[in-house]
C-alpha cells in the first residue's frame, strides 16, 4: 500500500483559474465595447453635421387657439419623407421621448419633456397616415401615426404612437382635413 500513497502525494491538482488571462480578456472586452460605443456616438454626431443645413425648428406661437385634439404618447423620431430608415438627428429630432401633441387651427404643437419641443405650422403639414415603422421602431400595421411636414426645403416624416392607439385614425382624419382646407383656401385665394 505504500506505493499508492506515494503516487497520490506526488500528484498536484491543476490550477482552477488563470486570473491574469481572465482579467486580460475582461479588459479587452471592455475596450472593444467602449470602441463600438464611441464609433456609434461619432456616427450620430456626423449625421447631425451632415444635416446642419436644416433650419432651426419653429416655436409655438403665443396664441395657439383652441385645441382640436390632444394626445399623449411617444415620439419615435423623424426621417426623410418616404425613407423610413434615414433618421434625422439635427436639432434633436432623432431623440426619442414622451410627447404631448396638440392639434389646433394654427398647427401641430409637439411638446417633449426632456427634449426639444417644436411646432409644425398648418401650412407646413403635408399628410398624415398610419404606418408600421420608422427608423429604429417597427410596430404592427397602423400602430404608428406618421405626419409628413415640410421644413426648409425638406419633407420630413415624424412618428408618434399614442398611449391609446385607437386615437390614431381620428388624428389622421383631422390632420388631412386641415390640409385639404388649407390647400383649398390657398387655391381659391390664387384666383
Amino acid at each position: 500500500m505504500t506505493p499508492v500513497i506515494l503516487l497520490a502525494a506526488d500528484q498536484k491538482s491543476a490550477e482552477v483559474t488563470d486570473w491574469a488571462a481572465r482579467i486580460g480578456w475582461l479588459v479587452g472586452l471592455a475596450l472593444f465595447v467602449a470602441l463600438i460605443y464611441w464609433l456609434m456616438r461619432e456616427g450620430w454626431k456626423w449625421r447631425g453635421t451632415l444635416q446642419g443645413d436644416l433650419p432651426e425648428l419653429p416655436d409655438a406661437p403665443d396664441d395657439l387657439g383652441a385645441a382640436r385634439l390632444t394626445m399623449s404618447g411617444r415620439y419615435h423620431g423623424s426621417t426623410t419623407a418616404g425613407q423610413w430608415l434615414d433618421r434625422i438627428v439635427a436639432h434633436g429630432l432623432g431623440t426619442r421621448s414622451r410627447v404631448e401633441l396638440t392639434l389646433t387651427d394654427a398647427g401641430l404643437d409637439v411638446v417633449r419633456p426632456g427634449a426639444t419641443d417644436f411646432f409644425i405650422p398648418v401650412g407646413a403639414l403635408r399628410e398624415a397616415v398610419l404606418g408600421k415603422g420608422i427608423a429604429g421602431k417597427v410596430l404592427t400595421e397602423g400602430g404608428l401615426l406618421l405626419v409628413t411636414w415640410e421644413h426648409g426645403d425638406r419633407l420630413i416624416d415624424s412618428g408618434f404612437r399614442s398611449d391609446h392607439a385607437a386615437e390614431h385614425n381620428e388624428w389622421v382624419d383631422a390632420i388631412n382635413s386641415m390640409i385639404k382646407k388649407t390647400d383649398k383656401t390657398e387655391t381659391e385665394g390664387a384666383r
